[in-house]
Parts: structure tokens; C-alpha cells; sequence
């Protein structure tokens, strides 16, 4: 399976979705019906990887087995319906712990899809960032003694080094912190420093020939928004459209995916990036 073959072929795919092996909302069944619905022809199924440390967003090891070969029935049950496809959104957590790690070289994916969700603290506990901005703005008071520039700057060398190491096909929302750093820190993503770190990354993601997603999951408000929260909710893409644009202009193939977690939100905000790369 190549991505680059999928997305330069058709419109007609997501290749991150979270069932119910990691976090997500719905069984497998139910998000290959979702996806068949919708019109959606290639669909990826990317559970939240097992780690050493307890999460209760992760996959259990224990469970590989079995997600492996539910994934075989329903493969073998839509068999000209729809094409599926088996990999992991395999978490960085440092040398020891990453896409290149034989644990995930020797498993039957299809391809593999790595991102960032976690970051030492500065006693070295990793701590997940990638929660609410609420749930982050605690982390930042609990953990990381309020030091933004800390979370920002380990964030994106852990990105760089996760980069370097390779293992994988494609990079989940590489620029997600903003989000979060953003509700703690308003205007964070417009200082000198923080594009920097964005213009090492797309430096070290050019270099690699990685795809990238355009992750489209928070174009509308969470699953649970009261009527204040959507009416004030910002859409917003991961990489943002200007990044985008530099990443285009360098050669890098995208991939539009809604990192799915709920069924019928498979679609999320994925015509809007198509709308924006169309443009640029």
C-alpha cells in the first residue's frame, strides 16, 4: 500500500480513525459502514499504539491479536466495497520508543502513521499534551511550572528527532501544540520563536519525503460543546493553511484525514482543506 498512490489518485479517503481498541467512540464495523455511507473508498485504521507507561488512550499489547484480526474479517467481509487498511498512530516517546522500534517493524501494517502526544516534564515524567486546552492549561499549573517556552520547544525537538529516526509513511498534526499553547499563551504561534521551530520542522519533514496530514479534526467544535463553546469555536486545520502553503511549495505530498473518533463525524472538515489546498 502507497499513500502517496491513494492521495494522488482520489479524494475518497481517511487514513486516521480511532475505534474501539484506543479511544474512539464506535467499533470498526461501524466506522466501515460510516465510510462506505459517505462514499469514502480507502479507509485506515490507526489506534492509538501501545506504550510503556499506562494511558488510557493507548492500545493494550494485549489486544493487538484480536484488532488484527478483526481487521482481517471486515477486510475479508466488504471485499469490493471498500478498500481497508491496517496500521498505528505509533507514539514517540524517545530512542527507546518509536516508529522504528522492531516491535513495529515486524507487526502486518500497511503503512505507519507516528505523532507526538506526549512530553517529558522537566523531573522527566511524560505527561500527554495533546488533550483539551482545559485539561492542558491544568498540566501546564501541575507539571510543567508554567513554562510554555519548555513545553513548545521539547514538543518540536521531539518532533525533528521522531522525524529523524523514521519508521513511518506519514506524520500526524506535527504543529498541534499551537493549539493548546495558544489557549495558555494567546498569539504564541505568531513570536519570532515559535516560527522557528515550525521552519525546522518543515525543514526536517522536506528532508525525509514523509506525507504529511492535513488533519482536519478540530474544524468543528468537540463532540459535548455547549452552545457558548461552538458559537465562539475557531476552525482550524493541522498544519494551519499558511504552513500549508511553505509545505506545498516544497514538493510535500498532503493527506486529508479527520482523525476520526466518532462515525459520523468521519467527514469532519475535510472539503473545507480540500477548498484551502485547492487554493494555494
Amino acid at each position: 500500500m502507497n499513500i502517496k498512490d491513494i492521495v494522488g489518485s482520489t479524494r475518497a479517503y481517511n487514513l486516521h480513525s480511532h475505534t474501539q481498541f484506543c479511544d474512539g467512540r464506535a467499533d470498526m464495523a461501524r466506522f466501515v459502514d460510516a465510510a462506505i455511507e459517505t462514499g469514502i473508498k480507502h479507509l485506515g485504521f490507526t489506534p492509538h499504539s501501545p506504550i510503556p507507561i499506562e494511558s488510557p488512550c493507548n492500545m493494550k499489547k494485549e489486544d493487538v491479536d484480536d484488532y488484527i484480526c478483526e481487521f482481517l474479517r471486515l477486510k475479508e467481509e466488504h471485499k469490493g466495497k471498500i478498500e481497508l487498511y491496517m496500521s498505528m498512530e505509533i507514539d514517540y516517546l524517545g530512542d527507546c520508543w518509536n516508529a522504528a522500534n522492531k516491535y513495529f517493524s515486524e507487526l502486518p501494517l500497511d503503512y505507519r502513521l507516528s505523532s507526538i502526544h506526549f512530553i517529558p516534564t522537566q523531573d522527566g515524567l511524560l505527561v500527554d499534551v495533546d488533550g483539551s486546552s482545559k485539561n492542558f492549561i491544568e498540566k501546564m499549573h501541575r507539571y510543567f511550572h508554567d513554562d510554555i517556552k519548555y513545553v513548545v520547544d521539547t514538543f518540536y525537538e521531539r518532533t525533528i528527532n521522531m522525524i529523524l529516526l523514521g519508521g513511518f509513511d506519514m506524520i500526524g498534526h506535527f504543529d498541534k501544540i499551537g493549539l493548546n499553547a495558544s489557549a495558555y499563551h494567546p498569539g504564541i504561534e505568531e513570536e519570532s520563536w515559535y516560527k522557528k521551530h515550525l521552519d525546522d520542522t518543515i525543514e526536517a519533514i522536506v528532508a525525509s519525503n514523509v506525507v504529511v496530514e492535513v488533519n482536519t479534526k478540530a474544524w468543528e467544535a468537540p463532540v459535548g460543546s455547549d452552545e457558548k463553546t461552538i458559537g465562539t469555536y475557531k476552525p482550524r486545520l493541522f498544519p494551519s493553511a499558511s504552513t500549508i502553503r511553505r509545505l506545498h511549495n516544497a514538493g510535500v505530498t498532503f493527506a486529508v484525514n479527520s482523525d476520526v473518533h466518532y462515525p459520523e463525524r468521519i467527514l469532519v472538515g475535510r472539503d473545507p482543506a480540500f477548498r484551502i489546498i485547492d487554493s494555494i
